[in-house]
């Protein structure tokens, strides 16, 4: 297909516009005139030429609308479109995020109602929806928890973080100041509690958990690290990022957690990915509410008002009073789906994503042979052993079977990572054209591994140079001479 430059000629238009009836007015150039759209090389197309340009390349796109996204640690469930048409009310979309409170009484309800469903399922005493998404949600919760023992007058220096963690759980410690200290993994892919119990002293703020975590392993000790965080008198955060693992069979209050961020974006089927938007509600156990940012929604009778009196608090994590579109497609969910709707949605993502590891069991290794939760790793060692097929190489393949590629090289513990989670929207039969795709692949290896190797095959663009690619972008046409 010729680029939208190469079918440019002088003077088309897409669109004819009327002339100016606007007196004319002489501008100093206070702005470099390359900037100007008269110095700029774009192209001169007609408006068939524009449509369907842009109609071609979305249709390279890839979204879950179109076939399986099987990325772990990121739950790429389907989008009912009953939330889209929810959010999109006139009600929702056209109010200004700071009209006054007796203007906004109904959609202050539906914040104040949302907080109190996350209350419910996660067994928290309070929640926020201010944070912008996950990662500002554990900022969030570790500025909470940074000032709950400022106000003790306790300066703890340290954070301890799993090596099976999230990537962004360090890095928000640090930027609250910690010093992050790496919490090893057992041979089951848990928690090493005699590594725990060395680290864990009263210098030691917090441990950020995932649960289940990245292996897609619940924490079968989970009790017992509490109650050693507990005893010396920290607290334990939970990274909430897979809670589609547990919704209705477990509350993370109840196991001792203090503090838990959520994706809702992941867990209640809002649009996840490119960048946006999210949200990253933060629950807080009773003796952390004084700390959560202000605004906060204070209903007194039938009517709901934003108060920012409390002293305590770390103040506002974003302007207006967060991703208010995201929090009324998850709403939506919620209401659509009920508290046994939530619960079957557990059970089937568990269910699909233990189906597809014992499928692939004999295919690829896998490092902690237990039943998983809403997601399973693999490792492509035996490829690379085999015939030097590496697991970037099985992933490329894979969008040759026209499959978005899994998760892949993470988490770190596990060499050669491939992490798939199918969450609960895909069918037996979608699960079981994406194994065999998976197997031929696995087969391909053996018999044709250089196949593997120079994939993708049917592509535009087949094979990048991936790090010159990142160090080095070119994101320039250049017109041949």
């Amino acid at each position: 297909m010729d680029l939208i430059f190469e079918i440019s000629k002088g003077g088309r238009n897409a669109v004819d516009v009327s002339a100016s009836d606007v007196p004319s007015v002489k501008i100093e150039p206070v702005i470099d005139k390359k900037y100007l759209r008269a110095e700029l090389d774009l192209p001169e197309v007609a408006e068939i030429d524009l449509i369907r340009h842009y109609t071609n390349l979305s249709r390279r796109n890839f979204g879950v609308d179109l076939g399986f996204y099987p990325l772990g640690s990121c739950t790429m469930k389907y989008n009912p479109k009953v939330n889209e048409n929810v959010a999109a009310l006139p009600g929702f979309t056209e109010m200004h995020p700071y009209v006054p409170a007796e203007f906004a009484q109904g959609n202050l309800q539906l914040i104040y109602e949302m907080q109190q469903y996350l209350c419910g399922i996660f067994g928290m005493a309070e929640f926020t929806l201010q944070p912008a998404a996950g990662a500002h949600g554990e900022l969030t919760g570790i500025m909470m928890i940074k000032k709950y023992f400022e106000n003790k007058d306790q300066k703890r220096r340290f954070i301890l973080i799993p090596d099976t963690a999230h990537g962004t759980n360090p890095a928000s410690g640090a930027l609250c100041g910690f010093d992050t200290v790496t919490l090893r993994s057992n041979s089951e892919g848990g928690v090493d509690i005699e590594h725990l119990q060395s680290l864990m002293t009263e210098d030691v703020a917090a441990l950020m958990l995932t649960n289940p975590n990245t292996l897609g392993l619940f924490e079968r000790n989970i009790e017992k690290v509490a109650q050693i965080v507990h005893d010396k008198g920290g607290l334990l955060y939970g990274d909430g990022a897979n809670a589609n693992a547990f919704l209705g069979k477990t509350r993370p209050g109840d196991l001792g957690f203090d503090v838990i961020h959520l994706n809702l974006h992941k867990t209640f089927s809002t649009p996840h990915g490119g960048g946006g938007p999210g949200s990253g509600p933060v629950g807080v156990a009773a003796k952390l509410t004084d700390y959560l940012p202000i605004p906060r929604i204070v209903k007194k009778k039938q009517e709901y008002n934003w108060s920012d009196k409390f002293p305590d608090s770390i103040g506002r994590m974003r302007s207006f009073y967060g991703n208010f579109n995201v929090v009324v497609k998850a709403y939506t969910y919620i209401r659509s789906v009920g508290a046994e709707g939530l619960t079957r949605a557990t059970e089937m993502a568990v269910l699909n994503a233990n189906y597809i590891k014992e499928k692939l069991k004999p295919y690829f290794d896998l490092p902690y042979d237990r039943v998983c939760m809403h997601e399973c790793v693999f490792s492509g060692k035996r490829q690379v052993a085999e015939s030097g097929v590496h697991t970037t190489d099985i992933a490329k393949r894979l969008i040759d079977y026209g499959y978005h590629p899994p998760t892949v090289y993470f988490p770190l513990i596990v060499p050669e990572a491939i992490m798939i989670e199918p969450t609960e929207t895909e069918s037996k039969e979608t699960l079981d054209a994406f194994c065999e795709a998976m197997i031929a692949i696995a087969a391909e290896a053996k018999e044709n591994p250089d196949c593997v190797k120079n994939a993708p095959l049917t592509t535009p663009v087949s094979r990048l140079d991936e790090v010159l690619a990142a160090r080095k972008p070119d994101v320039c046409w250049k017109k041949a001479d």
